[in-house]
């Protein structure tokens, strides 16, 4: 009788132990299921348009290479390839120089520091479209920064950087810095609390200021954090569209025209699907040209680890 419980009881153990394993799986399973669906299977239809005879409706006969021909003898998609390089090596940059810049300040243990995180990330709880609606509300000369110094009394004053074709995309680098630094300041804060005091205390001991330690010794310390952070910024600025769409809708002219914005275009606007799902292989071809390298490196970096124990 005894022996009948135990092995009952053993079994019912068991049966628990399986179920607790098995339930973040199947927690998991829609959000898997859904992926495939919305990512892998709809990338590859759009990848089968892309090499289609489909112009207005989809025509599923082989059509070769005709739309990225097409596509790069375009005027207006070489301009907005060079408009996303211009903006992604600017946004990228400014926004982790100036998110490292806040997190050295507020890593000082100023006074008050968690109001001031809560008013750098207060930008990431916004949309890019309000974020954009915003900037074109401070940046226009009729209402913003210029009709303001106007009013105030300098007549002569200018400043019609969203209006001048020279100037407009500088208008959505500060919009997407304004946005996305407090993000870079809040996962470069996170590392900077992760590293060793040690280190830092060693460093003051042997004489060193604290702009050579963050300069040697920290900052090297959380590099890791730095290329999480430079993948992320480099993601959001292949994908820009709504932050530029609200901001300038992609003018004056073409100067803010990026590829997400002419994918648009040609898809719901011009209906030349073919030509728009070659556009957007070529932002995904984009993506992966970042996203790949980094997964590689962090499947290299995780086994270095593990080799050392």
């Amino acid at each position: 009788m005894t022996l009948a419980l135990d092995h009952r009881s053993d079994s019912s153990l068991a049966w628990r132990n399986r179920l607790a394993a098995w339930t973040p799986r199947l927690v998991l399973l829609p959000t898997i299921l859904a992926s495939v669906l919305y990512v892998l299977i709809f990338t590859l239809w759009t990848l089968w348009i892309s090499v289609s005879n489909s112009t207005l409706l989809p025509n599923l006969t082989y059509g070769g290479f005709k739309h990225y021909v097409a596509l790069w003898n375009h005027q207006r998609w070489t301009i907005a390839y060079t408009n996303l390089f211009v903006f992604g090596s600017l946004y990228v940059l400014g926004s982790l120089i100036l998110g490292t810049f806040l997190a050295i300040l507020i890593d000082q243990r100023v006074r008050g520091e968690s109001v001031w995180r809560a008013i750098y990330l207060y930008p990431l709880a916004i949309s890019f479209v309000v974020t954009g609606t915003s900037w074109r509300w401070i940046l226009d000369p009729s209402t913003g920064i210029e009709a303001m110094l106007r009013n105030m009394g300098f007549e002569n004053a200018s400043f019609d950087w969203i209006v001048n074709r020279d100037m407009a995309i500088y208008c959505v680098v500060i919009a997407g810095m304004w946005q996305a630094s407090g993000f870079a300041m809040a996962l470069i804060l996170a590392g900077l609390r992760s590293v060793d005091q040690d280190l830092i205390k060693a460093a003051q001991i042997d004489g060193a200021s604290m702009a050579r330690i963050y300069r040697r010794v920290v900052l090297p310390s959380i590099r890791p954090i730095f290329v999480a952070v430079l993948v992320i910024l480099l993601q959001f600025a292949i994908k820009t569209f709504d932050l530029v769409y609200a901001l300038t809708g992609g003018g004056p002219g073409l100067s803010t025209n990026v590829p997400a914005i002419y994918v648009y275009d040609l898809m719901f606007q011009r209906g030349q699907i073919g030509q728009g799902a070659a556009a957007a292989i070529m932002i995904l071809l984009a993506l992966a040209a970042v996203l790949v390298p980094y997964a590689l490196y962090m499947a290299w970096r995780q086994r270095r680890e593990a080799a050392n124990g």
